[in-house]
């Protein structure tokens, strides 16, 4: 969805505030170059402090206000945390889960299944939509807030899941019990009336199966509330929703409650939340990988409807870092930079995770530096907005191969997203752009040059088709141990393993074990650096290659006979195997040779400087540098003659200045610097 200029703007909550100052926020807003806000999410116990009371005081304060001073609004439907009214009056709303019951007091703890729940939350939706509907301004709207299942198990939603299974078997319970092996441990299901609760199972299969049901709640969930607000919709207004990604402390992988591909189907764009360590630990990687998941669920620009300003202890960026994180969101795709919030608040759980502006609501050094943002998104928007990414690598991620991995675990320090981001890192670090794939996408394999697919444990033969197929035309894929090991209903195939592709691998494997003191040998692709030793770690499958080259062999006493990484020419490509779990340095060097195979020029800068590129819409190519570190770096530019869009640190002291140039130009050659935590922008002309 092409938008006319870049939105810039925060999360804002009058409802919040410790007195009344909204006139005050919107000229501080408007002189910080904001044009939006977002709001109304978070508060359905103000729109209707009772059953069928509605008050819409503080929404009106803030459309109204909003209009007069020139500022847009995402209006977001409250329905992620329910009133205690409606905890009263129905507490099975709050969902039983694998750990029990559920108390009220937290957000997100409600049973969406639930139909008490779905019809309140449709009357809100409603009233809201239809206060709002006299605002020209208002132009779009954010469904839910990181919507998930929250690990319903209640009785509506386990009698949704058997009659979601009924149909899946066509009520044949015998294909059923095959398919999911439930003869094991007698688990058979014999009648329907006999199924039993999911909450006990010990089968793979069952569990795995309610956990994709689980994320079908949420897709149904979005979309039900899509048509809803649907029916109010006027011409140029949007449908989106703020989807987050696995958490550890930060945005760390991909979200393995939702179906993303499946859930923006029912969304006009797609929006993210991206939160990431900041200060000595800012890297950009959450950025980008985020980023690149967003852009690919719509196969197109994002929206980021959360970020940090100060946020989360121990995150307050540096002087300069907050500019460096706004247009790194831009160099993925972004249209917007919103942050999560405009002011910090003076209660309750997330009173440390601090906006724009902190608690005294004063100007402050993060709000001079949003200034600046906002007047060169002003300045810049139109040559920036709307950036379209070229990538030449894709990386096939899959929700059903997580969950494996959650029901089969490798390590208990390996998980699914431990090696998507130890893949998708180490060509962050390479300056190799990726596109995110899921596994619907196979029309769109044979436009990347690589393909990879991490641990994609669960394969249907439909895919290992398309994955063949893809190979066979001159595509380079790239496999890692745990490939096609099982259907999608996580049954292990009982052929030679990697199912279906042993012919396209040129190898097989039927023994795999945990690397303990195993090094690699006789490697056939060339190191450039001090590698790690030992250099495999965690897990090893024993691969025997028949048509395959060895790439490496492992270095160990009693399994040196075995190839560790495989290679082998299918058709007009070549697939390489890693059988092994091995470190980013290394994993770098194998890249190298498999993007070498592909026929691509790598970059001569390597982290902590970050080249992104993309085409505007006026069809001028637009470069971004990065410096992620401390250090200043000395860039030499290659490329067609470019004008410097802008600089990083505009106005500061320690601005980027070009070290051979004296005008606006650069030519092929040209020595810049980039001083800590700087960028620069260019367009070629």
């Amino acid at each position: 969805m092409k938008r006319n200029q870049l939105l810039f703007g925060a999360a804002y909550y009058d409802e919040y505030l410790p007195y009344d100052r909204i006139k005050k926020d919107m000229e501080m807003m408007k002189k910080a170059g904001m044009n939006v806000i977002r709001i109304a999410e978070s508060t359905w116990s103000t729109w209707e402090p009772q059953e069928g009371i509605f008050d819409f005081t503080h929404l009106h304060r803030m459309l109204t206000c909003s209009r007069e001073h020139g500022i847009q609004v995402i209006v977001g439907t409250p329905t992620y945390a329910i009133p205690t009214w409606l905890a009263r009056k129905c507490p099975d709303i709050i969902t039983e889960t694998h750990a029990g019951p559920g108390r009220y007091g937290h957000r997100q703890n409600m049973d969406i299944a639930h139909p008490v729940y779905l019809k309140h939350a449709e009357i809100i939706i409603r009233k809201l939509m239809e206060e709002v509907s006299s605002y020209d301004h208002v132009i779009g709207f954010q469904l839910d807030n990181e919507t998930k299942s929250y690990d319903t198990c209640s009785s509506y939603a386990q009698e949704k899941f058997i009659a979601y299974v009924r149909h899946l078997f066509q009520d044949n319970l015998d294909a059923l019990n095959r398919a999911w092996g439930l003869d094991y441990w007698s688990n058979r299901i014999n009648t329907w009336e006999d199924f039993p609760d999911v909450r006990g199972t010990i089968n793979g299969s069952l569990g795995a199966e309610y956990q994709k049901f689980q994320r079908k709640l949420v897709t149904d969930f979005l979309a039900w509330q899509s048509a809803i607000v649907a029916e109010y919709l006027k011409p140029g207004q949007f449908i989106t929703h703020n989807f987050d990604y696995d958490w550890r402390g930060y945005s760390f992988g991909v979200q393995p409650e939702v179906d993303q591909w499946e859930a923006a189907r029912s969304l006009t764009i797609a929006g993210c939340d991206i939160y990431h360590p900041s200060a000595q630990d800012l890297t950009g990687k959450e950025i980008a990988f985020g980023g690149a998941i967003a852009r690919s669920l719509k196969k197109d620009n994002y929206l980021v409807l959360e970020t940090e300003a100060q946020g989360n202890h121990g995150w307050l960026p540096y002087p300069g870092q907050l500019r460096l994180q706004a247009f790194s969101h831009l160099a993925c795709g972004a249209n917007a930079v919103m942050y999560w919030h405009w002011h910090s608040i003076h209660n309750a759980i997330e009173s440390y995770w601090k906006g724009v502006l902190s608690h005294n609501l004063r100007e402050n050094a993060t709000y001079r530096e949003a200034c600046s943002i906002g007047e060169d998104f002003c300045k810049y928007g139109n040559r920036l907005v709307n950036l379209k990414k070229q990538c030449s690598v894709a990386i096939l991620l899959d929700n059903e191969s997580l969950t494996a991995l959650q029901w089969f675990v490798i390590s208990n320090k390996v998980t699914y997203n431990d090696v998507f981001r130890l893949f998708y890192d180490t060509f962050y670090e390479m300056n190799i752009e990726c596109d995110i794939l899921s596994v619907d996408d196979v029309n769109l394999f044979s436009q990347y040059k690589i393909l990879v697919t991490p641990v994609l444990y669960s394969v249907s033969d439909s895919l290992v088709e398309h994955l063949k197929r893809y190979v066979a035309d001159g595509g380079i894929l790239l496999s890692t141990y745990k490939t096609a090991v099982s259907d999608r209903m996580l049954k292990i195939y009982h052929d030679d393993q990697p199912h279906g592709l042993t012919e396209v691998f040129g190898m097989t494997y039927d023994q795999f074990t945990d690397a303990v003191n195993v090094d690699l040998k006789d490697l056939n692709f060339p190191l450039t650096g001090t590698n790690s030793k030992p250099a495999v770690h965690h897990w090893m499958e024993l691969l025997v290659p028949h048509t395959a080259q060895t790439l490496a062999r492992y270095d160990h006493p009693h399994w040196n006979a075995y190839a560790a990484i495989t290679g082998n020419r299918y058709g007009r490509g070549y697939a390489v195997y890693l059988g092994c779990h091995i470190d980013s340095g290394l994993l770098k060097d194998l890249l190298r040779f498999v993007c070498t195979k592909a026929g691509m020029i790598l970059s001569r800068e390597q982290y902590p400087v970050i080249l992104k590129r993309g085409i505007n819409d006026l069809g001028r190519e637009i470069i971004y540098y990065f410096n992620y570190g401390e250090e200043e770096q000395t860039i030499i530019y290659h490329g067609a003659d470019a004008r410097i869009l802008l600089q990083g640190h505009s106005g500061a002291d320690h601005s980027t200045v070009p070290a051979d140039t004296s005008s606006e130009m650069i030519h092929d050659g040209d020595r810049f610097l980039l001083s800590c935590w700087d960028f620069i922008v260019l367009e070629t002309v």
